[in-house]
């Protein structure tokens, strides 16, 4: 039935796009938070702006997890301005159009669109530019990691935070949390279905950057992965391609964490640590000499 399906999807967007904290509390951790709308790749997208005390060095592209089907500026709000506060960047949150609706790659056009824009607009905030997401989002940041040793933009640093980049692969994990973990490969499947239309979509980079010829060259890297998480060994095999590619990686496994932790960071300690660890990650790099 398309009208149940369409009403439960609606109820699952309006579920999962709430923080686990209240928004004006985590405000007070940054300067300001200004609601933008800045250029997708058809027409002009959502995005917030967050803005840390003191100068800024540099400014991070956000990009939000949710399997590429929900989830938004509200969910990873928190995540966001700690995120602001820890690393001492700007950092913009964008809301790029979400599958079925959207299928691949109308998301990724958008956040290529939205990188071009905040690259022109980057030396307001010290001149250099980072990608950052987790999960889906993840995913995103590192195509455009990718995209940038092409020429698209200059990107500095890329966070990964349990990004699923080896599209349909198998692996270890993936079989040893196949279910009883939040998420299961059975819902992977069930995201996949919604987001990619074409068999040879699966093996595409901009779906599974994992799968790219060449890793050489790429922005130094963040990833963070989670232990008991179907994705956990694509962050960690992908971490190590690129550190034998000659990549600056930093890699970190909660090893007693599930995917999504992130959202949970307001009573997992865990969550908070990933935040951490990737904030002091891009700390160093957008502070670098270029």
């Amino acid at each position: 039935d398309p009208e149940a399906a369409e009403a439960a999807l609606a109820t699952l967007r309006r579920m999962t796009d709430r923080p686990c904290f209240p928004q004006a509390l985590s405000s007070m951790q940054v300067r300001r938070v200004l609601h933008l709308r800045v250029p997708g790749a058809e027409g002009l997208r959502p995005a917030r702006l967050y803005v840390p005390w003191g100068r800024p060095r540099g400014i991070i592209l956000f990009l939000h997890g949710g399997g590429f089907v929900h989830c938004g500026l509200n969910s990873h709000h928190g995540i966001c301005c700690r995120l602001a506060r820890q690393s001492g960047a700007v950092v913009l949150s964008f809301d790029y159009r979400l599958a079925p609706e959207h299928p691949f790659p109308a998301g990724l056009d958008d956040c290529r669109a939205a990188l071009r824009f905040i690259s022109g607009e980057a030396w307001r905030w010290g001149g250099r530019v980072a990608v950052a997401g987790d999960s889906a989002g993840g995913t995103l940041a590192a195509v455009l990691a990718q995209d940038a040793r092409l020429g698209a933009a200059e990107v500095a640093a890329q966070l990964l935070f349990y990004p699923s980049l080896y599209g349909a692969r198998e692996s270890e994990s993936s079989a040893r949390c196949a279910e009883g973990y939040l998420l299961t490969t059975r819902l992977m499947r069930w995201y996949g279905e919604h987001y990619v239309r074409r068999e040879e979509d699966l093996t595409d980079p901009g779906f599974a950057p994992g799968l790219a010829d060449d890793v050489s060259g790429l922005a130094p890297a963040i990833i963070v992965t989670a232990g008991f998480d179907p994705l956990c060994d694509d962050g960690r095999d992908y971490a190590r391609r690129l550190s034998d590619a000659g990549v600056p990686v930093r890699y970190r496994c909660l090893r007693g964490s599930i995917h999504g932790v992130l959202n949970f960071y307001s009573f997992m300690r865990a969550g908070r640590a990933a935040i951490r660890f990737g904030a002091r990650g891009l700390r160093v790099w957008l502070r670098s000499p270029s």
